[in-house]
């Protein structure tokens, strides 16, 4: 793809009736795929991986844990994104992209916070610990709902999406800090587990179905944001010819 095709690309993304058939061509396959890696995920991680050694079989709730932690990692720089190409290009599809985003990774920081407590209590004896990396991810939960209420308070949404895209880009910086905590202060977080420098420290028959469910959560990120663009488009153009068109015919 040269670079006239990547513009014509990008503008077409910005074409509110050709992104919600084109994200509904995507959900029509990515919905039942995701839910059957989903089930078979769980299954090999509940039922077919050994106990650990020392944790017992209280580990396996890091198939959750875990995988909703990285997402919504990843899924704040997907935010940051759009929230940026709002600002710098003002283009509606972004600020959509932004609102989209912000509680479906509201919810897997959520998620991670309370699947860390319940594994924090029988692995460190306490709910709760003021440590590096819970603290950094608790902000994280901060600044997505930061971005919804900052949208929503201001009746100028154009004035309010602003707002969210400027707290969603300083927000940031906090990504990699939640990423090194454990290496630059004391935490009762081990290191990274999963390193593409080096060897993994997870039994490859623990960090096989790990990666699928990963993946598998990438994939309900997008499934989930991809809906809830594509329901507020419907709510955002209403009155557009495309849209009663669709009401017609469906």
């Amino acid at each position: 793809m040269d670079r006239l095709d990547m513009w014509k690309f990008f503008h077409k993304l910005g074409s509110p009736p050709w992104f919600f058939s084109i994200a509904g061509a995507i959900l029509r396959w990515l919905v039942p795929t995701t839910l059957f890696c989903l089930i078979v995920g769980y299954a090999w991680g509940l039922l077919f991986t050994a106990p650990d050694f020392r944790q017992g079989n209280s580990y396996r709730i890091m198939y959750v844990h875990v995988p909703a932690a990285v997402v919504a990692l990843a899924g704040y720089y997907v935010m940051a994104l759009a929230g940026a190409i709002c600002i710098i290009w003002n283009m509606k599809m972004a600020e959509i992209a932004m609102r989209a985003t912000a509680p479906v990774g509201a919810l897997l920081t959520l998620i991670a916070l309370v699947t860390g407590a319940i594994w924090g209590k029988p692995t460190w004896g306490a709910w709760w610990v003021w440590d590096a990396r819970t603290t950094s991810m608790l902000i994280l939960l901060f600044l997505y709902v930061g971005v919804i209420v900052l949208y929503e308070t201001y009746e100028n949404k154009s004035v309010g999406s602003r707002a969210a895209a400027i707290l969603g880009l300083v927000g940031t910086v906090n990504i990699p800090i939640i990423y090194k905590s454990v290496d630059w202060w004391y935490s009762l977080h081990q290191p990274a587990s999963i390193t593409f420098t080096g060897g993994s420290a997870i039994e490859s028959s623990m960090l096989y179905p790990l990666l699928l469910m990963i993946t598998v959560f990438y994939s309900l990120f997008a499934c989930c944001v991809l809906g809830n663009m594509r329901t507020s488009l419907i709510k955002r153009e209403s009155r557009s010819s495309w849209v009663r068109t669709l009401v017609e015919e469906g």
